[in-house]
């Protein structure tokens, strides 16, 4: 079963992983509400698509401004003010939507666009913070517990969200929201300053930028790391087909629609829960290989389905593989970078999420027309096996990762890693 020692360990981590589960459960009450606001104030589903990237280009800025400021100064300084944004920005949304006159969807723009920006300065100073609270050998125990109450949102949030908004209506969820991102912030607050090393406080910041970019690219597991994650995220990531396939390939509706959706969720938390054994396994980067190359298999195996129970089930093994990857990719990534870089190094893998979460649903959505939803899953599938084959081929510090139990030093030639 899931290993709760960091939990036992350390009280910082206990904070970070209360905090954090609420924090996304506000989210995902707010990701439930903005959506159909927008829609039923425009009825234009254009719109709310442009509220998502509204949002989505501001985390991207977020993550790349959040990443080097965790690398200069006080990390709970970030984290506090990315959660006390959140009150400000859902506490202006319930004002909007509760005031007298029709809700202003300008505001609505606006405010995703600043929660995104200062929202990413907590996710990526947490990032970069919380390694540090437990040993190392708990890292994988550390980022199963992350991934666990990243699937409990995911799968909880969105449909108490829906039950808020029908007995609270719009601005009681917003209210709601705000209410929960102020306990979190006094949550955070309650954390020991969080000071960067020394060494990278002074840099310049165009200096800094480079360091960091040079490291994520060049190091010999971080680099590879950063290509597996985007070649999943390219190809192995069918969910912008499901309902295509429901209504052309197994003849069903929005119900049907609905439990596909959250099947990956529910593989995610099956993964999550027994995840004790990822702590003492010492292949870290061959089962890293086999977890996405899981994931490619399953998405192919959708391809094939044509009897619902069947597509639920790879749909399942496809998040259970997610989360196993997630688990074991935290533990690489925290582990082989030190501390004063980890900031820019996780906001270089969160902006490459953002980016490849988007270039996949274009990479999918675009062979749809062309081979239909059922042959851009097996091609998804097939080409997420294969890069996984090429890449364990060319980067054999990849194959023997392990979890660092020291620091690793680091050249003064980054282009010798």
């Amino acid at each position: 079963m899931v290993d709760i020692s960091p939990l036992r360990l350390s009280r910082e981590f206990r904070i970070v992983f209360v905090a954090r589960l609420i924090s996304i459960f506000g989210l995902g009450f707010a990701a439930v509400a903005l959506p159909m606001q927008v829609y039923g104030i425009t009825g234009s589903s254009l719109l709310v698509a442009t509220v998502h990237t509204t949002s989505a280009v501001s985390v991207l800025a977020g993550t790349l401004v959040g990443g080097m400021l965790a690398d200069r100064g006080d990390r709970r300084r970030l984290i506090v003010i990315g959660r006390a944004s959140a009150v400000i920005g859902f506490g202006v949304l319930a004002v909007n939507t509760l005031a007298p006159a029709e809700p202003w969807l300008w505001v609505i723009y606006a405010v995703a666009a600043f929660n995104g920006f200062f929202g990413s300065f907590s996710a990526v100073a947490l990032q970069a913070a919380a390694p540090g609270f437990v040993p190392r050998d708990k890292l994988p125990a550390a980022g199963a517990l992350l991934a666990l109450n990243g699937e409990l949102g995911s799968v909880l949030a969105p449909a108490l969200g829906g039950i808020i908004i029908a007995t609270a209506g719009m601005g009681g969820n917003y209210v709601i929201t705000a209410l929960l991102s102020l306990f979190t912030t006094i949550l955070v607050w309650r954390l020991p300053r969080l000071e960067a090393p020394e060494e990278s406080r002074t840099q310049p910041a165009l200096a800094a930028l480079r360091e960091g970019g040079r490291f994520a690219f060049g190091h010999r597991v971080v680099g590879p790391l950063l290509l597996l994650g985007f070649a999943q995220m390219l190809f192995a990531a069918p969910q912008v087909l499901i309902n295509e396939f429901t209504d052309k390939v197994l003849g069903g509706g929005p119900t049907m629609v609905g439990l596909l959706y959250t099947a990956p969720a529910v593989g995610a938390l099956i993964g999550s829960l027994t995840s004790g054994w990822a702590g003492r396994a010492r292949r870290t980067g061959t089962l890293l290989l086999v977890a996405v190359a899981l994931c490619g298999l399953a998405v192919l195996g959708l391809g094939t389905s044509t009897w619902a129970p069947v597509a639920f089930m790879f749909l399942v093994f496809l998040g259970f593989g997610q989360v196993v990857e997630e688990i074991l990719r935290y533990a690489l990534l925290q582990s082989h970078t030190p501390d004063h870089l980890r900031g820019r190094v996780n906001s270089v893998w969160t902006a490459q999420s953002t980016v490849g979460d988007s270039a996949g649903a274009l990479t999918l959505g675009g062979l749809a027309p062309l081979i239909g939803a059922a042959g851009a899953m097996m091609a998804g599938g097939a080409l997420t096996v294969v890069s996984v084959g090429a890449l364990a081929v060319a980067f054999a510090g990849l194959r023997t990762a392990r979890v660092l139990q020291e620091p690793e030093p680091i050249p003064q030639n980054q282009s010798e890693q």
